[in-house]
């Protein structure tokens, strides 16, 4: 019966038919076996100027030994109000022994900020690592995207950059040990936004 309430309400955070908005890095970064999906859910804090708190939802799924593919919106407060998001990773090098993991994202979003319509192209190079933390297993990730930021109102452009630092693993919870969860932080570099990102998934199988 929990596991049935819990996808329900990831399910309907995901698919909310009102404004959307996704931010973070998400998941890619957790080692899923090749064509898993998760479904996640997490409540979002925007501490910077047009910040607000929300949730959003988010879709994610590993193609192949290398490809990882996510998409996700959500609701929020704030300037930020109106955003949806698609993106793709691609493993460089695996973490194996004292190897980190090393990828690069790329995310399409549009976005209505401050009532400007936005699109917004990033690339993400991320570094991970798993650890075990208590005899649990953990993946703290950093990651540095660099994006355009496109005015669609009056066809001009800018540039931004955040620094982005969080850590994934399976919840260490007896009976909760089947779903993951996610910290993550987004500090403002350049024409960004600074933030914080608590999330839960559950598996689809």
């Amino acid at each position: 019966m929990n596991r049935t309430f819990t996808l329900v309400f990831l399910l309907i955070t995901l698919f909310a038919p009102t404004q959307a908005l996704a931010y973070g890095t998400g998941y890619v970064t957790y080692p899923l076996m090749p064509e898993k999906r998760i479904v996640s859910t997490e409540f979002t804090g925007i501490a910077s100027n047009g910040g607000g708190i929300g949730l959003q939802g988010r879709f994610t799924q590993k193609l192949n030994e290398k490809m990882i593919l996510d998409a996700g919106m959500g609701i929020a407060g704030g300037e930020r109000d109106s955003r949806f998001f698609v993106g793709a990773d691609y493993e460089l090098f695996p973490d194996y022994m004292e190897q980190p993991r090393f990828s690069t994202k790329v995310t399409f979003t549009n976005a209505k900020e401050f009532d400007v319509r936005r699109n917004i192209f990033t690339i993400a190079p991320t570094v991970s690592k798993g650890f075990s933390f208590w005899g649990n297993e953990a993946y703290p990730f950093f990651s540095l995207p660099f994006g355009v930021n496109l005015n669609g109102d009056n066809k001009t452009y800018e540039t931004q950059m955040n620094a982005n630092l969080g850590i994934t693993g399976n919840l260490p919870f007896e009976g909760y040990r089947n779903l993951m969860g996610t910290v993550e932080t987004t500090i403002d570099i350049k024409d960004s936004f600074t933030a914080f990102f608590v999330g839960i998934s559950y598996p689809l199988y």
